[in-house]
């Protein structure tokens, strides 16, 4: 009975474990397909947009880069460092692409900071806030590597020794060596008569 009961017990687990696993598989695709789609639409957005004042120069952002007020950057939320951004100010149709180097604005309903000269480029240095549409462009992968191979001079860094030819500081050292030596001697020479007096006056 015991066995029969254990069997039934085994075949319960199994297929609750499977059915688990059918939920879970289900669950991340649909996971993925959201996420997916989601990226899709949140690929352009809309909304108000802010920047950084020209005092801010020399400040370290959230990636480890300094700021500089004509640099052609910004702050996000989502987006990685690195990332390429189309701005676009629909008022007067002037856009600029700007790099994600910070994180911000952390305010509700601005979705971009941009540095002084993005936002003088794009007219908005007068509102202070401007309704903006951002789009990513691209991306740069940080380091920033040269896309293609640079073709550098093959510098030997072989240490050849000059033949017949001693440095001043080997001179140096065996003079040095050279006067240690007779101090020695001299020393040894002292200490061996200084014990011949001692026998003879014994």
């Amino acid at each position: 009975m015991r066995s029969e009961k254990w069997q039934l017990y085994v075949k319960r687990c199994a297929r609750i474990s499977r059915r688990a696993l059918a939920v879970g598989i289900l669950l991340h695709f649909s996971f993925f397909i959201s996420h997916a789609s989601f990226s899709r639409i949140a690929a352009q957005e809309s909304g108000k947009a802010s920047f950084y004042s020209r005092s801010a120069t020399g400040t370290r952002t959230a990636s480890g880069e300094r700021l500089h007020h004509d640099s052609m950057t910004c702050a996000h939320r989502t987006y990685p460092f690195g990332t390429l951004l189309r701005v676009t100010n629909p008022a007067n149709d002037k856009s600029v692409v700007v790099r994600v180097i910070d994180r911000g604005p952390f305010v509700r309903g601005r979705i971009i900071d941009l540095s002084w000269g993005a936002a003088k480029a794009i007219g908005m240095t007068q509102q202070g806030i401007a309704s903006v549409i951002v789009e990513q462009v691209g991306y740069v992968q940080v380091p920033y590597r040269a896309p293609e191979k640079l073709d550098l001079p093959h510098l030997s860094l072989e240490i050849h020794e000059p033949v017949g030819i001693t440095p001043e500081w080997q001179a140096l050292d065996t003079t040095f060596i050279k006067r240690q030596m007779k101090r020695t001697k001299l020393k040894t020479k002292m200490q061996l008569s200084k014990q011949q007096l001692q026998k003879l006056t014994k």
